[in-house]
């Protein structure tokens, strides 16, 4: 009988881990379902956006050239 794939690989805990220690987690926790959850800690500093939120984002040319290759019609 062929074995079922995972639902949980090793690569995506250690991504998950991985997040966690940059979060400041206080846990990582998998389920039975394969669910992966991340206990945050209360001491965990909630980050903040780098860019100002009236800030418009405007495409470069490469990709401003590339979506105009790439229009249908």
């Amino acid at each position: 009988m062929p074995r079922r794939p995972a639902k949980v690989t090793q690569a995506d805990l250690a991504r998950a881990i991985r997040a966690a220690k940059e979060a400041g987690a206080g846990a990582v926790s998998v389920d039975a379902d394969g669910v992966i959850r991340i206990a945050l800690t209360s001491s965990a500093a909630p980050t903040e956006p780098t860019a100002g939120l009236d800030e418009i984002w405007v495409p470069s040319e490469a990709l401003q050239r590339y979506l105009k290759r790439t229009e249908s019609g």
